[in-house]
């Protein structure tokens, strides 16, 4: 036995998606490619595709506790990669529970709490949870400009304000952050300091006090389905694979690029398809 191979393990807690671009499914695609073993803890069954969500089925907060536990007791987790929880009492569930458990790797959350639509999706109570229960206990955090404002309280005007927005973050929550541009450069169009070729996110390493803008083309495809959830699960994987946080980062950051742009080439479905999670592959 103690020559067998051991796996690096990444657990998902997030909702799932039926037709496989975004939620758990593309988190266990990401965590797959890159490889670790992944698992999921499902915290509500989504009715939805490229299209759009047409309904949400909460799954009970105990059950969402029993199977955090049954992956972690048996199996164990060198990372955990969070998506969206919809209610403050979700939100503490999660934290308490994972509190009993070793992560090496330590927690990256997808602070998810705006649709595409632009319409909130949790309650304000939910949102407080998440910034005073949560958000403390995270390792990472990755949030794109709309998820920002609403954490910082404020407006973010344009691209030269990120880096100050990425470490007024980690000052405020204690986490490190990956501050996601692609809100902010589609609206502006590549106006207020953005390269209309470029797309540049910003990590604020909370660990050592390194800021980095890392850039990657800009890719014009609806297939950008999914691409938070699977960017959150990318991180989670290299932290469970060993990587620091910065290395991490920024693997995570070239194997989404190139997701985005395999994907291009694809049709499926008849609205927002999917990345090509298995580039590397085919």
């Amino acid at each position: 036995m103690e020559n067998m191979k051991k796996y690096h393990r990444v657990l998902s807690i997030a909702g799932s998606d039926p037709s496989g671009g975004a939620g758990l499914q593309a988190d266990l695609k990401t965590v797959s490619a890159l490889g670790c073993y992944g698992m999921t803890a499902i915290v509500a069954v989504v009715d939805e595709n490229t299209v759009g969500v047409t309904g949400v089925h909460p799954i009970p907060v105990d059950f969402v506790r029993g199977q955090i536990r049954s992956c972690l007791d048996d199996i164990g987790a060198d990372s955990i990669k969070i998506g969206m929880l919809h209610s403050a009492e979700l939100i503490l569930a999660v934290r308490d529970t994972l509190s009993a458990y070793s992560i090496p790797g330590g927690i990256v959350l997808d602070p998810v709490m705006v649709a595409t639509s632009g319409d909130p999706l949790l309650q304000p109570e939910a949102v407080t949870t998440l910034k005073e229960a949560l958000i403390p206990a995270a390792r990472i955090i990755t949030p794109n400009i709309p998820e920002a404002e609403i954490l910082l309280a404020r407006k973010i005007d344009n691209a030269s304000q990120l880096p100050e927005a990425a470490v007024e973050l980690a000052n405020t929550f204690g986490a490190s952050v990956l501050l996601k541009a692609s809100h902010l450069c589609s609206e502006d169009n590549g106006k207020n300091n953005a390269s209309e070729d470029l797309l540049t996110d910003i990590l604020y390493n909370n660990e050592n006090g390194e800021i980095l803008a890392l850039s990657s083309p800009r890719v014009l495809t609806p297939n950008t389905h999914g691409t938070g959830c699977s960017l959150s699960s990318a991180v989670a994987a290299y932290l469970a694979r060993g990587y620091d946080l910065t290395a991490a980062v920024k693997a995570a950051k070239s194997y989404i690029s190139e997701a985005i742009a395999s994907g291009a080439a694809y049709t499926i479905g008849h609205g927002h398809g999917p990345i090509h999670h298995f580039h590397p592959f085919w």
